[in-house]
């Protein structure tokens, strides 16, 4: 749980500053579910250039409540919550500052959105919350006022915690508060879990990945993890500490940030897409019959690939099962290295290509369809589907074939500005198992929009 706070202050000497506002909103990552805010009479003068810069004035602080009055409200709302804020180092010093003065010790893990957004998005020109919300196209309001910077700071908080694929500020919310005491816990769990489309991870005690799954509907699924007497699901009940959560909205990047998060973090008990170097290729050429060739080669990223394999081996038996489901040449294929008909021609599997029977058209057309599935074919694309909440609608970004990544936007100008599209795109690499992930997923039909840039 997330304390997301922003304070406004009178300036002045450091550590004699008096807050004038503040605004929280507690945060369970994905919504936003109790909020405070009020203006605070600090009982001492607002320096001018604070006065212009937050349209906060004396007169309006007359009448409001002294710190000590919002103290225990503050307390309550940030218990056992990470408290977030843009430039924690600040808000954090003075919140202590003004408990110091009561005699009360207020003690909060930090983190803070400008280290994580020079971590995660390193290519923007400023870091200042303004500058920063509005070049990632995130609606703003009431700049300088904590309400406005603090949920513009929320907003923020949650492209951040999309674009951290290594789930660092995750693993430091469980080391921070972990659940102990391994059979009442898992209930206690389950309580705290959505029925929604999302990702979920499984961590021990000390706030390690041990598991990430996906589901459209996370309670349930870990539901049968917790209830499942297969030997992986007895070994899951026995480690789990914590499960975290993400809902996606859509399953499809659900299922493309499940593959890729398997790679990156390689938690124990994912077996299966575990694979993260791709060191070979299938690539394609005309011979001088003018037939469509494929061979596999070292992975050159300079050169435009079908697919890639994690080894030589692998790209073979993908081309042998190629060859046998759609009729392809085995001599075309790089399978068959002797002259002459190859052996799929002798036992009728292959149409002729090898010898000139099949004609190359035809041939050409086939083979280009069997490989279909793999590329995108220099395209420029972007997938429209669900969000994860009525007014947000998530994207998919593919630039001249390539899947580039994911993320989810509320405005009509975020989409047609593809310059801001980019910045709220959360990089994903692309391989082999996202592409047929994508093309699956689209063939099945499930009212993904799709437009062509």
């Amino acid at each position: 749980m997330y304390a997301i706070i922003d304070i406004e202050t009178t300036g002045g000497k450091f550590n004699e500053e008096g807050i004038t506002e503040i605004a929280i909103y507690k945060f369970d990552g994905q919504d936003v579910i109790d909020q405070f805010s009020c203006l605070i009479n600090p009982e001492k003068p607002i320096q001018p250039f604070v006065v212009n810069l937050t349209g906060i004035n004396q007169n309006m602080l007359r009448s409001a409540p002294k710190f000590y009055e919002v103290a225990k409200r503050i307390v309550e709302i940030t218990e056992g919550c990470v408290l977030v804020a843009h430039n924690a180092v600040f808000d954090y010093r003075v919140l202590r500052m003004e408990f110091d003065r009561l005699g009360y010790p207020f003690e909060r893990n930090t983190l803070c959105t400008v280290e994580l957004s020079k971590f995660l998005i390193p290519e923007m020109q400023s870091y200042s919350l303004g500058k920063l919300v509005r070049a990632l196209g995130i609606p703003m309001s009431d700049r300088h006022r904590a309400t406005g910077d603090a949920m513009a700071t929320v907003k923020l908080f949650k492209l951040l915690l999309d674009k951290d694929q290594e789930k660092q500020i995750l693993k430091a919310l469980v080391r921070s508060q972990p659940i102990r005491q391994i059979e009442p816990k898992l209930l206690q769990i389950l309580d705290q879990l959505p029925t929604e489309t999302g990702l979920y991870y499984f961590h021990r005690e000390d706030g390690e990945l041990i598991y990430i799954g996906k589901s459209k509907n996370i309670k349930k699924r870990v539901t049968q993890h917790f209830t499942g007497q297969n030997r992986k699901s007895k070994k899951i009940q026995q480690f789990v500490a914590a499960v975290t959560f993400e809902t996606t909205g859509s399953e499809l990047i659900a299922l493309l940030k499940e593959s890729q998060e398997i790679k990156k973090n390689k938690p124990i008990f994912n077996v299966a897409q575990r694979k993260t170097f791709f060191g070979f290729a299938l690539y394609n050429q005309l011979n001088k019959e003018g037939y469509q060739c494929l061979s596999i080669e070292k992975n050159d990223g300079r050169k435009k690939n079908i697919t890639t394999f994690t080894s030589y081996e692998e790209g073979r038996s993908f081309l042998f099962k190629l060859a046998e489901e759609h009729h392809l040449c085995q001599k075309l294929l790089g399978l068959y290295p002797d002259s002459g008909a190859c052996f799929a021609y002798q036992t009728k599997n292959c149409l002729g290509a090898c010898i000139c029977e099949e004609p190359a058209e035809l041939y050409n057309q086939r083979l280009l369809k069997a490989i279909e599935k793999f590329q995108f074919q220099n395209k420029n694309l972007l997938l429209i589907d669900r969000g994860r909440s009525h007014d947000e609608k998530a994207v998919i970004l593919i630039e001249n074939g390539d899947y580039k990544g994911y993320g989810f936007f509320h405005l009509n100008y975020q989409i047609q500005h593809i310059d801001v599209l980019r910045s709220l795109i959360t990089p994903m690499e692309n391989n082999r198992d996202t592409l047929r992930i994508i093309h699956a997923f689209i063939q099945k039909k499930r009212g993904i929009k799709i437009i062509v840039f």
